[in-house]
């Protein structure tokens, strides 16, 4: 793509502060305007802050190559995309407003202060009207508040902790991606279906937001079931060998082993647990188990034969159009634009952010402004169709999209490396809705809409 269609750069947060330094007040635009960096030019810059660094760097990879693709849809080139099965036609190809789609990148490195500099320098630095990305819950709640504080519009990539639309949302932040509770409300009936609901559960959790959250939601759904939580130990994000946390569930009385892990995480504990000899032991009378409440392809791929038969949750599998139908249309069309583009299919994490940056553009263009109140407006309540994962709401009383969830589990026998999961069951968007003052999201305020002036 030419230099008039897109801006690339990578921002790395080094060269702007240092973890752990005060982040000075940010810049909220001149008088003059009327919210924070209002585009005056031809272009429009937007924000992709995705980690490059890091456990979850494969994530933040796929991330970005989506969201280039979305810029060359946004602004004509390629073959459109999503933008053909989107249900919402306000989009034309011709960028956003009659604005190329300019944008700017940054590595989080899957800190959330580092995320912040980054973002923060996007926002003051290179006029980035909306931010989104990350393939870490701790970074966007970081990363939500910066925006929040800014006045600029914050789409969550992919974010799967119950806080970051729960106690930690913010009226600038909108998560397309579903959450921790969602994946156990999915999941838990289909372990009872496949493991009884006598079972022993020792959980191994990673030590942040995430970590907490869907240790929480799976340990409430499975013990409304009969389980029974043996231990939940929780493991640093930066850990490399769980070895040392695998051997004391071996002597727990445990039969299953839940890994709240996530990216690089989860690949190492998963092939530790494997070495250690879990799946091929008998306890209380029953084959020990492995569960991994959230998992993607790309983990599975990282995983390779560890992965076999472990049930998991997905916000959206590659294959879903082809094999339960039109109802997920949009599917096949994203897979097309990005198979071509870059000759393998796209991650969840992909989808979601491709996803994003399309609603935000379309926001937009239906409140006919970039001002960040205007486009929370439009967001609110917004139904939609036609982005792959079937009828889809953004709730405005807690900025959640409500969808269908998949429960997956590790191919036995895959065809080749982008076969490695398969689609268990569909589970419908009532069985994973709830209040917004559910106990495990109750304690946040959105607030008011900041436009940064």
């Amino acid at each position: 793509m030419s230099n008039t269609l897109t801006r690339r750069g990578v921002l790395r947060s080094g060269a702007v502060a240092g973890a752990g330094v005060a982040l000075p007040t940010i810049f909220t635009g001149s008088s003059a305007s009327a919210f924070t960096n209002e585009p005056t030019g031809d272009t429009v810059t937007l924000g992709f802050n995705v980690p490059q660094t890091g456990p979850y760097a494969d994530e933040g990879a796929d991330e970005l190559r989506a969201l280039e693709l979305a810029v060359e849809h946004l602004n004509g080139g390629g073959d459109g995309g999503m933008l053909q099965t989107f249900s919402s036609k306000a989009l034309d190809g011709t960028g956003i407003l009659g604005k190329k789609v300019a944008y700017v990148s940054g590595d989080t490195q899957t800190k959330s202060d580092a995320a912040r500099a980054s973002a923060k320098s996007m926002i003051e630095k290179d006029g980035a009207v909306m931010i989104t990305g990350g393939s870490s819950s701790g970074v966007a709640v970081a990363v939500q508040g910066l925006c929040q504080e800014a006045g600029v519009i914050f789409m969550a990539g992919l974010t799967h902790s119950n806080d970051t639309t729960g106690k930690d949302k913010k009226a600038n932040g909108f998560r397309h991606f579903f959450n921790a509770y969602m994946s156990a409300a999915a999941l838990a009936p289909v372990l009872s279906q496949l493991y009884g609901d006598e079972r022993r559960a020792y959980h191994l959790t990673a030590d942040y937001t995430w970590g907490w959250t869907q240790q929480e939601s799976i340990a409430a759904a499975t013990e409304a079931l009969g389980w029974e939580t043996v231990e939940n130990v929780l493991t640093p994000l930066a850990q490399t060998d769980f070895s040392s946390y695998i051997a004391p569930v071996l002597n727990s009385g445990a039969d299953v082993l839940v890994l709240n892990h996530y990216g690089g995480n989860m690949v190492n504990s998963l092939t530790n647990a494997v070495q250690f000899g879990l799946r091929e032991k008998q306890v209380n009378g029953k084959n020990f188990e492995i569960v991994v409440p959230l998992y993607s392809e790309l983990m599975a791929k990282g995983a390779g034969a560890n992965i076999k038969g472990i049930v998991g949750s997905q916000n959206w599998d590659w294959k879903l159009e082809n094999e339960r139908g039109a109802k997920y249309t949009g599917s096949n069309a994203f897979v097309k634009s990005f198979g071509e583009k870059y000759g393998f299919p796209p991650s969840q994490a992909a989808q979601t952010c491709y996803a994003q940056a399309l609603l935000y553009a379309d926001a937009v263009a239906r409140a006919g402004s970039f001002n960040p109140c205007a486009v929370g407006e439009a967001l609110e309540d917004f139904a939609f169709d036609g982005l792959g994962n079937g009828p889809t709401t953004y709730r405005k009383g807690d900025h959640q999209c409500f969808k269908d969830v998949l429960v997956v589990r590790g191919a036995e026998n895959p065809s080749d490396e982008y076969n490695l999961v398969e689609i268990v069951e569909v589970t419908p968007v009532e069985q994973v809705t709830y209040d917004p003052e559910h106990p495990m999201f109750a304690g946040g305020n959105l607030g008011s809409c900041n436009a940064g002036v």
